[in-house]
């Protein structure tokens, strides 16, 4: 077949195909796999294996590498600022934040900067008033110095009121009101007028200028010093209904102390009903401060009160009941009242007649004394044993047993639960005795300790003079009747507010 276009011709064979396919390449030969390698490593799996140390030894360089990079501990030093001069100082103070009440300058004054341009004539007022604070430490001087007062005339100011009272009893946050005159010009600081103040709760100090001299003048402040009686039934919490009725925090703590040395305050029940009296100081000028803790009662619903005042007593204070019995201390009651007639040792044997260990001490006591338990425990053993004669045992908490022989007459079983200073016998002389005596042992743990090694129990006691003195002070603030506004009734109290 002859194909034409224009001039030019071409030959197209019958069994030539129409598209030849493109020939496909050799496949190309593929780069080799190297072998898997990851230095982070799961630690939890495969322990042991040569991958899992190299995930340890990969955790242990980094974790060197941080520390490496972590700063130092050791302290940075410095210089020391030097200290302020007196000018620096009284504009650092004027700066500083602290309360008022305390003598502080902010708000008050503020230091000039360079922007302040002082006026060329101003008119001065004749006088001024004003009232300055006593701060914190601060002296008497310092203070009217603060307010404009000539630093002469304010260290005599403070040499008069010194020799009129203790400058210590000047309480902090005292307000002093002064009165400023007129000055012949201003490069001198203005005159004292008056200053008056409370030196004491019971005493005002005036000071005047009169004739140029400056006189100071007492102002005793009437005080009534009756005390404050607070009573209240306990209902749901004693702490939360005596604070309710108008007690003093720390007076409420006092009262909790003092129950707590003659009962178990947790067994005061709801119906309970505390009464305290208070120290308290009322001034004619309104002012009301209260004092220590005075008188500790309660009455119980079982009908065993309790009344505890304070007295000293050999140059202590403690609280004492209304019969004159203090607190009790000590850890084990002595058995009998007798003295000691042989201690805890070695010793010889009055009947026997040679030397042998006496595992504990004789007390002197006269045929039938009641011989006490020391402490709560529980009868272990009460009957005959041999040279002891009659003997009781008790065994006690903490591994503490006792034994009390020679008795005449048991009145204990077997068994049986005493408490401190019930009565377990009666002294007597059976066994291997002399005479009629009680024989006290104590063990630790199954081996015998010296019976002295454990102070017994002491309370003290009043009487004579101190006991009527003491009965007498008691009248006196049971005398003191409840305010109205003080007392708290029984509903209020079973629930007070928070």
């Amino acid at each position: 077949m002859n194909v034409g276009s224009g001039g030019g011709a071409a030959v197209l064979r019958a069994d030539a195909p129409l598209f030849r396919p493109a020939p496909i390449p050799a496949p190309a030969a593929r780069a080799p796999r190297l072998p898997d390698f990851d230095l982070v490593q799961d630690l939890g799996v495969r322990i042991g294996s040569p991958e899992w140390f190299r995930g340890l030894l990969t955790c242990a360089a980094l974790c060197y590498t941080a520390f490496s990079f972590a700063p130092g501990l050791e302290p940075v030093t410095g210089a020391s600022p030097a200290p302020l001069a007196d000018v620096e100082l009284e504009e650092a103070r004027a700066l500083a934040f602290s309360p008022l009440a305390y003598g502080a300058d902010t708000g008050r004054r503020m230091a000039a900067t360079d922007a302040v341009r002082p006026l060329t004539d101003t008119p001065e007022r004749p006088r001024i008033d004003l009232t300055a604070t006593l701060g914190r430490g601060d002296s008497f001087a310092r203070v009217l110095q603060r307010a404009g007062v000539s630093a002469a005339e304010a260290n005599r100011l403070e040499a008069m009121v010194a020799d009129t009272v203790d400058m210590t009893a000047i309480q902090a946050g005292t307000p002093l009101e002064l009165t400023l005159g007129r000055r012949p010009n201003r490069t001198v600081a203005r005159p004292l007028e008056s200053l008056s103040f409370r030196a004491r709760f019971d005493l005002r100090l005036a000071v005047e200028r009169v004739n140029g001299a400056m006189t100071l003048k007492r102002i005793p402040i009437a005080v009534d010093h009756t005390p404050l009686r607070i009573q209240g039934f306990v209902g749901s919490s004693l702490y939360r209904a005596a604070r309710a009725s108008g007690a003093p925090a720390k007076a409420v703590e006092a009262y909790l102390r003092a129950l707590a040395t003659q009962i178990n305050v947790g067994s005061i029940g709801a119906d309970d009903r505390f009464d305290l009296i208070i120290e308290q100081r009322r001034a004619e000028t309104g002012e009301v401060e209260v004092g220590k803790l005075l008188y500790a009662g309660l009455e119980r619903a079982d009908g065993k009160n309790l009344q505890l005042m304070q007295w000293a007593q050999g140059g202590s204070a403690q609280w004492f009941e209304a019969s004159g019995v203090g607190r009790t201390s000590g850890m084990l009651q002595r058995p009998v009242p007798g003295s000691v007639s042989s201690n805890f040792g070695m010793r010889r044997h009055p009947i026997l007649g040679y030397s042998r260990m006496h595992k504990g001490m004789d007390f002197r006591a006269g045929y039938g004394t009641p011989i006490l338990a020391a402490t709560d425990g529980v009868v272990s053993a009460a009957g005959w044993a041999g040279g002891y004669g009659r003997q009781v045992r008790l065994r006690h908490a903490g591994g503490l047993m006792t034994s009390y022989s020679h008795m005449s007459r048991i009145s204990a079983r077997p068994g049986q639960q005493v408490r401190q200073g019930q009565v377990i016998g009666y002294v007597g002389s059976t066994g291997l005795s002399t005479g009629p005596h009680l024989h006290y042992e104590l063990y630790r743990n199954g081996a015998p300790v010296n019976p002295m090694s454990v102070k017994f129990t002491t309370r003290a006691q009043l009487s004579g003079s101190d006991l009527a003195n003491f009965r007498a002070k008691l009248r006196s603030l049971l005398s003191v009747p409840v305010g109205a506004a003080r007392s708290a009734n029984k509903e209020t109290a079973a629930k007070p507010s928070a």
